[in-house]
C-alpha cells in the first residue's frame, strides 16, 4: 500500500480531511480487518445525479439508522456527486467513511467528498463494471465487491448493475431501491452523443436487479 498523501482524520467532521492511498484488493482487505468492522457499500448514480436527491438521501438515512457506527464502515465511491451525498449523512450519524475508486478519478481530478475519511485509489483503466468482452469485474469493482459485507443500490447504471449482480452471485446481501437518474442530465448526455432523448430514466441496474428479485 503506497501512501500518496496523508492528512489527519477528524472523526465526525466534513472538513475535507482524508487519508488517501493507492491500494490493491489485498491492502484494502487488510485495512478493514484492522478496523474490525463490517462494510456497507452504497452505490447508485454518480455524475448522472438523481431526479429526486432528497428522496434518495431520506432512504439512505433510514437505512443508516438501523446500523451501529461502532461496528460498521460506510463505503461509497469517494467522490462527491450523486450517491456521494450519503457521506454527509453517514458522518452526521457518527460513521467512519471510506471510498474505493478508480485511479481515473485521481488522474482526472474528480472532486472527492469532503466527508470521506479514507480514500483508496485502485489502479484501473476503467471506471468500473465488467471488463469489455469479459465476465470479469474491473480491478475497482472487484475490490468493492470483495471488500464489502453488504450493499445498498439506490438506482444506478451499468457499473452498479455489474457490481450488484456479482455481489449476489457471491451470496452477499444486496438491497436495491429504484430511483430515476436526473432527467435533464440524461437528456443532455444523450444529445451530446447524438442519441435519441431517453424516455426511461430508471438506469441499467433497475431491470437487471428487479428481474433478479422476481426469480
Amino acid at each position: 500500500m503506497c501512501c500518496l498523501a496523508v492528512t489527519p482524520v477528524v472523526a465526525n467532521a466534513c472538513d475535507g480531511s482524508h487519508q488517501i492511498r493507492e491500494a490493491t484488493l489485498v491492502s484494502i482487505k487488510t485495512f478493514i480487518q484492522q478496523k474490525k468492522k463490517a462494510v456497507l457499500t452504497f452505490t447508485g448514480y454518480s455524475g448522472s445525479g438523481y431526479q429526486d436527491p432528497g428522496a434518495m438521501m431520506e432512504q439512505a438515512s433510514r437505512l443508516l439508522d438501523k446500523l451501529d457506527p461502532l461496528t460498521t464502515l460506510i463505503n461509497i465511491g469517494a467522490t462527491a456527486e450523486g450517491i456521494g451525498a450519503v457521506y454527509a449523512i453517514a458522518k452526521r450519524k457518527g460513521f467512519t467513511t471510506m471510498g474505493i475508486v478508480s485511479t481515473l478519478a485521481r488522474d482526472e481530478q474528480v472532486t472527492l467528498s469532503t466527508c470521506v475519511n479514507y480514500v483508496f485509489y485502485v489502479k484501473d483503466t476503467t471506471w468500473g463494471g465488467r471488463l469489455p468482452g469479459s465476465d470479469r469485474l474491473s480491478p475497482t469493482s472487484n475490490a468493492i465487491v470483495e471488500n464489502s459485507t453488504s450493499f445498498v443500490a439506490i438506482g444506478g447504471g451499468e457499473v452498479t448493475r455489474d457490481e450488484m449482480l456479482a455481489a449476489r452471485q457471491t451470496g452477499k446481501p444486496v438491497t436495491f431501491i429504484p430511483a430515476d437518474m436526473n432527467h435533464e442530465i440524461a437528456r443532455q448526455k444523450a444529445k451530446k452523443k447524438g442519441h435519441v432523448a431517453p424516455s426511461d430514466f430508471r438506469g441499467s441496474a433497475h431491470e437487471a436487479l428487479t428481474k433478479n428479485d422476481q426469480r
